[in-house]
């Protein structure tokens, strides 16, 4: 079984998949989600308001004051959502309750009560399956079919028409509340299954060449802070193709997922480890000195040599190091591709020493970014 090393995800991804459906948060889809709550409830609150102003539409006194406030709420409501431009599940919660507490106060309101459909529920329904959990969920349907007897209580005559009116309304607004319920689990289990196709290797389980780009800018970051190094090692398994001629590629598959495996149990819980493609591995961490950097090397080297597939099958691996420190102002992603291709170079120099080696080159440039020195032959052990 493989154990894939642990990647921190970017925030915004992690509350859309783990969110979907839950809340509307931060990020460019759930700012259109709450711009979008925002202005259907603002046009809710300004057509509501509009019955104000119609005279024999509402009951005065008590009640229109009532209606009143009712209205004010929801225009509040709405400048809230456009201000934040985000409603976490607790506010969205609220904001179902709101509307459903309104539809109430709506229907005791009018003068003639059936004006007041249960239509009127479909947009707090809705907006209650699409974005909120399970028990929230079957709150808001409980509160649906007491507000449908409240309204309905006032239409119709005799407990049975009552009954059967609200089991009609209520019972059409709360399957379809199930309807989207489900089909929105259906489409977050698809963004999930996506999600993780696009960022994992399929064969190996370990991250692709999509993360090694993600999560260059968290590393460059904590390099910077920390005044650490950052170390790119290219992993290449010897006599690849051989085997793969001489076994099989099934074999081969087998290998790699051996290898994957007892490097992904080798790596620290911060460095990323990704399949570059083919044979070649990377992994990429943070290192105080060229020496660190050459001890996690060799526990890579070594975890590689000692993995082995059920049919007994095994390889060496010939791993380049390439270390830098990050500088303000440079593209990490341009710069961890740098570091990547200085490593690649190192890996090549270790497989003309006679493969199943370590080498490392660490680059000097003209502003001495590199304090490093570098031994002689341009290699850090053997």
């Amino acid at each position: 079984m493989l154990h894939p090393v642990r990647i921190p995800r970017r925030k915004d991804t992690a509350t859309l998949l783990r969110g979907y459906g839950t809340s509307v948060s931060r990020g460019p889809e759930h700012r259109v989600a709450a711009l979008t709550l925002a202005a259907l409830t603002l046009v809710a609150g300004l057509i509501g308001t509009a019955n104000l102003f119609v005279d024999g539409t509402l009951h005065q006194g008590a009640t229109r004051i009532t209606y009143t406030v009712a209205m004010a709420a929801c225009l509040v409501a709405a400048a809230a959502l456009a201000v934040r431009q985000r409603a976490g599940r607790w506010q969205t919660f609220g904001l179902v309750m709101l509307a459903e507490v309104v539809y109430v106060i709506v229907v005791l309101s009018v003068s003639v009560p059936a004006q007041a459909t249960p239509l009127m529920l479909l947009f707090p329904t809705f907006v209650a399956a699409w974005f909120l959990g399970p028990w929230m969920l079957g709150a808001t349907m409980v509160a649906t079919g007491a507000a449908c007897s409240i309204a309905l209580g006032h239409t119709y005559d005799g407990a049975l028409s009552i009954a059967v009116q609200v089991a009609i309304s209520a019972g059409a607004l709360n399957t379809a509340a199930v309807g989207v319920y489900v089909l929105r689990r259906r489409v977050q289990r698809l963004l999930e299954a996506t999600e993780a196709l696009s960022h994992q290797d399929p064969l190996t389980g370990l991250a692709n060449r999509r993360v090694l780009v993600e999560q260059a800018p968290r590393v460059w970051r904590q390099a910077r802070r920390e005044g650490s190094r950052v170390a790119a090692m290219v992993l290449d398994l010897d006599h690849f193709k051989q085997l793969n001629d001489a076994h099989g590629h099934a074999a081969g598959d087998a290998v790699l997922r051996a290898v994957a495996s007892s490097l992904a149990a080798t790596v620290r819980p911060s460095d990323v480890l990704a399949r570059a493609g083919g044979e070649e591995l990377i992994v990429l961490g943070l290192v105080s000195d060229p020496a660190e950097a050459h001890r996690l090397a060799e526990r890579l080297r070594a975890a590689v040599r000692t993995s082995r597939t059920d049919d007994g099958h095994s390889v060496t691996a010939s791993i380049g190091i390439a270390l830098t420190r990050p500088t303000d102002g440079e593209d990490p992603a341009d710069a961890m591709w740098r570091l990547v291709d200085h490593a690649d170079g190192a890996m090549y120099e270790a497989k003309q020493a006679g493969r199943d080696q370590v080498a490392a080159v660490l680059p000097r440039q003209r502003a001495g970014r590199f304090a490093d020195s570098i031994p002689p032959g341009g290699r850090l052990g053997a």
